[in-house]
This record gives C-alpha cells, structure tokens and sequence, in this order.
C-alpha cells in the first residue's frame, strides 16, 4: 500500500513519464506531472482523473534554474510531502532524424542536454530530498538509457554523457542517503517506442530494431512496472543499482 503518497514524475506528459503516472496513480500514489509540454500535459493529467487518480500537473522548463526554483512556491505543500521521486525527463537532439556527431554539437545544444539529462535530476532530488528525509522514507529513480551503460546508437555524444551521468548520480544519492531511509536507483531502457524515439529514421530504427534479440521495441508500461517496483516497500533493501530493460540488446 502506498497510503496516499506523493509521488512526482519529470517528463510525465508522454512515454515512459506517462505510463509511469499512470501506473504509480493506479497503484495509490498521489500523482504530480511535470512536463515542459502545456497542452500534452494538460491532455494526460485530465486522462488520468477521468481514471479516477490523484493527479495533478505543473508547466515547467527543467533546463531553465529559474523556473526550477520557483518550482517550491507553486508545489506549495504538495513539496513537503513528497516521497517518490522519477527523474524520467530527458532531450536527445537530432537532426533529420540522425544523431548529431560530436564535431558538430555546438555549445548552447551541450548545454541544454546537460542542464535537462542530469542538472534537473540533481536539482530536483535537492528540492524533494528534505520531505523524504524528514519522512524517513523515500524513492528516487532516475532514468538512464542503454547509452549511459554503453554508447546510444541513436543518441549523440551529448545525450550519451548526461545518462552515463545519471548513473553516477544515482550511486553517489544512494550511499548518501541510505541509512536514511531513502533508496536511490535507476533504469536503463533500451529502444523504448515513444514520441522521442520515434524522431529517428525509418533506416535507423530498422537496425536497432535487428540488434535487439527479442525482435522488438520495449514498451513505456514495461520501464513503468519497474519504477512500480522500485517505490515499493519491497524494494527497501535495493539501492544503488541499475536495471537494464533493453531486450538482451546490453548484457553486462
């Protein structure tokens, strides 16, 4: 039982971030959806509630500090409550549907994918971690990829340092943390079928899609009933760790 926890999720309008509502909703969390997609969000938070879940959205950029920041005052007393923590949001620029190569990321486009793939996840766990630490419980799980583990097929150099970043991230909350109470752990998807991976070419996704050997893409509900499992009170004894969902595509 979740007992009405308070449960937020970066990138919840679409893919994983969605299904991921959807499925700590259903399963009692008081559900909060952050995306920096108005209408989308709009459109998921009104689906869910016609479910019949707890759910309620805020438009925000993650990349931009200020908005971060002003992040508390609009939660209000949604924050101090908090005890699940998604860090789903991320960007993977592309262009014509091709990964950009190295030599050709310009700054500005590091930046952002840096500010958005690991800076919001850090922000965000300093802005949730003082409910989970008074509570003296709490989940936080962070959204990899396969690239992070390895290096993205589709993704560019800048995407594939920010989620080998997270996995970092994800170690260092977790052994602060841990006699806390609070766990800290990740996923690292594979091919996953969403609205971000369905920017690539028809040529590209035809050979990710050979070099998986279950013959398929994975499924946004498949990544969310592992997060389901990771802000369980079974997974108390799991921290630290990283779960790959990736179809046999990277076995370690």
């Amino acid at each position: 039982m979740t007992h009405g926890r308070v449960a937020v999720v970066t990138g919840a309008a679409r893919g994983i971030g969605r299904a991921t509502a959807q499925r700590l909703g259903r399963d009692g969390h008081r559900v909060v959806l952050l995306d920096v997609l108005a209408k989308p969000l709009e459109e998921t938070v009104e689906a869910l509630r016609a479910d019949g879940l707890d759910a309620v959205g805020f438009t925000v950029d993650l990349a931009e500090e200020a908005q971060l920041a002003a992040l508390p005052a609009r939660m209000g007393s949604l924050l101090d409550e908090v005890a699940v923590l998604v860090n789903n949001a991320g960007i993977s620029p592309k262009r014509n549907g091709v990964k950009l190569p190295a030599l050709e990321i310009g700054l500005e486009e590091w930046e952002r994918v840096l500010r958005v793939n690991l800076t919001a996840p850090f922000r965000m766990a300093q802005l949730c971690l003082p409910a989970m630490l008074r509570q003296r419980w709490g989940r936080i799980v962070n959204i990899s990829s396969r690239g992070g583990r390895s290096v993205a097929v589709a993704g560019g150099t800048h995407y594939t340092a920010t989620k080998a970043g997270l996995l970092g991230l994800t170690r260092t909350l977790a052994r602060e943390f841990a006699a806390d109470g609070v766990t800290v752990n990740s996923i690292a998807p594979g091919r996953i079928q969403t609205p971000m991976t369905d920017g690539s070419t028809p040529e590209v996704l035809a050979r990710v899609r050979a070099a998986i050997p279950v013959g398929r893409f994975g499924t946004p509900e498949e990544v969310a009933a592992m997060v389901a499992y990771l802000v369980s009170e079974e997974a108390g004894f799991v921290t630290g760790a990283c779960f790959d969902i990736n179809g046999g595509a990277l076995m370690i």
